[in-house]
């Protein structure tokens, strides 16, 4: 009977100071019921303060760590290669105030960027010719055509984000979730790289 250790390391796990990080926490281990207990509880890692923000589990520690403690087994690795150690830090505050101006700056800008827009492909005349081949009137206001298009224009930038607050119209992710989900593997990817013992060891 062949003996086999099978190990994924988890992509990452968020993590405090002086937690004590056990094999079961940053892997899923497949092997004979004894043995996977007591993989499972195996010491890898204590939290400090000096790890900052990123602490980089390479799967190369943890194969030495496990064949020093189990030499006859043999470790079949799937999946990442490193584990990304996440420290939580306390949520700050939020003040009422705090949150108005920023809200507010962040409609301001909104605001500036879509007239600014508005102006570069100047609309205003566009929604007058509009107007002039619907109704042809060149003297009547067209607020009839503004108001019913800044009203669209609102409902289209909420459901382009798939947002309202914090309701979702469906379960497809929006521009901005797949943005921020792409930045994150790519931070991710540099931390892996730039934050592991191992390679800085190569330097």
């Amino acid at each position: 009977m062949s003996k086999v250790i099978y190990l994924r390391l988890k992509y990452k796990r968020k993590v405090n100071v002086n937690d004590q990080i056990r094999l079961g926490d940053i892997a899923w281990i497949s092997c004979s019921g004894e043995l996977q207990n007591k993989l499972l509880n195996l010491f890898v890692y204590e939290v400090t303060e000096e790890d900052h923000t990123y602490k980089v589990v390479d799967l190369y520690n943890v194969i030495k760590k496990v064949q020093n403690l189990y030499p006859d087994y043999d470790i079949e690795s799937v999946g990442p290669s490193q584990t990304i150690l996440i420290m939580e830090k306390p949520r700050a505050k939020m003040y009422p105030l705090y949150v108005f101006f920023i809200w507010t700056l962040l409609f301001i800008g909104a605001a500036m960027a879509i007239m600014n827009f508005h102006f570069d492909v100047s609309m205003p005349e566009v929604q007058d010719k509009l107007h002039a081949m619907m109704t042809g009137d060149i003297d009547r206001s067209v607020l009839w055509l503004q108001i019913p298009y800044s009203i669209g224009l609102g409902l289209g930038m909420i459901l382009f984000f798939n947002h309202f607050f914090k309701k979702k119209f469906n379960e497809e992710p929006s521009p901005l979730e797949v943005e921020m989900f792409n930045y994150e593997q790519n931070l991710y990817e540099y931390v892996t790289f730039n934050e592991n013992e191992l390679n800085k060891d190569n330097d």
